[in-house]
């Protein structure tokens, strides 16, 4: 079987073990459903997804867990005003060896298959751009060598609402590198107090989960939802959304061809997850928020009358 032969035996085994993923990401993340299925679809799609949303609310605790059920490698990046770039991508070392002294490259946390920036725009600009260079081109260069990070690879990170004390603003060319951006909001009350109940009797709080999909298995699974066929009128209807927003009244600016690439491809991974064999319009209507709200800017004029980047794109829709 070639890569561009879909076995429908295998579809349906991976499309099973992603509806495991859920159910053990579930054990720890309660409420949070469409939370969940965004960052996973980041994933199936093969690109990198910001969260964002005030501390507190399982973030961190999110993207461990996935990394746990897909059998991925970990990292996490803590984010201050004193981080160094070189702290991210690793440095070079003297080490002292029988034939003398030599540098060595002591990879730092981003050579892992999830990295979780954790409140990355609490770090300075030139530390966040250190990210640049591995999120579009899954490599770093340091020492005057370039190396290749693990596949797959992801950073998946959390920011607080730019308006907190602390924090820096993502620059726009690396805004426009994370695939969706996906809002945290407060839990309901139920879920709130299942939190509480789930959580405060136990004084281990590390509810153990299991492994349901392999490295591997995401692998293929990235390349089976390139191959979920999308209609015609639908492919225009993403792009003609995105273009809109580059003549829209109350944006600054709009959004790039990188967000058209990227509405198409989550669709289809939504699809996907769902278990069906094609993308429909409620996939492009569904993930045109995530994939445009980081990548326009509302003009002074909406800002001031409280208009959200996601009421303009609610209007385009």
């Amino acid at each position: 079987m070639t890569d561009d032969t879909l076995d429908d035996d295998e579809v349906d085994r991976i499309q099973d073990r992603l509806a495991a993923v859920r159910s053990e990401v579930r054990k720890r993340l309660v409420g949070q459903e469409a939370v969940l299925d965004q960052v996973l679809a980041c994933l199936l799609a093969d690109g990198n997804a910001l969260l964002e949303s005030t501390p507190g609310l399982g973030k961190t605790m999110l993207v461990r867990t996935i990394a746990e059920v897909t059998d991925c490698s970990f990292s996490r990046v803590q984010n201050t005003p004193d981080l160094m770039p070189s702290d991210i991508t690793g440095t070079e070392i003297i080490r002292e060896t029988r034939d003398g002294r030599e540098f060595v490259f002591e990879p730092g946390p981003i050579f892992a298959n999830v990295v979780l920036a954790d409140e990355i725009n609490r770090a300075t600009p030139k530390t966040q751009a250190a990210l640049l260079e591995a999120m579009q081109e899954r490599q770093v260069t340091a020492g005057g060598e370039t190396r290749k990070l693990p596949d797959p690879f992801f950073v998946l990170a959390t920011q607080n609402p730019v308006e907190q004390d602390g924090t820096y603003p993502l620059p726009e060319a690396q805004k426009d590198r994370f695939l969706a951006k996906v809002l945290v909001d407060y839990p309901d009350d139920d879920a709130e107090r299942e939190i509480v109940d789930r959580y405060t009797g136990r004084v281990d709080a590390d509810i153990p989960v299991e492994q349901q999909l392999t490295t591997g298995d995401l692998l293929r699974s990235q390349e089976l939802v390139r191959q979920v066929p999308i209609a015609e009128d639908l492919r225009d209807r993403a792009v003609e959304l995105v273009r809109a927003t580059r003549s829209a009244d109350r944006l600054e600016y709009g959004a790039s061809p990188r967000a058209s690439m990227g509405l198409v491809v989550l669709a289809k991974a939504r699809a996907f997850m769902a278990g069906r064999a094609h993308v429909t319009g409620e996939d492009v209507e569904a993930m045109a928020r995530p994939v445009l709200r980081h990548r326009v800017i509302v003009d002074f004029r909406a800002e001031r009358d409280g208009v959200t980047a996601d009421d303009v794109i609610g209007d385009l829709l």
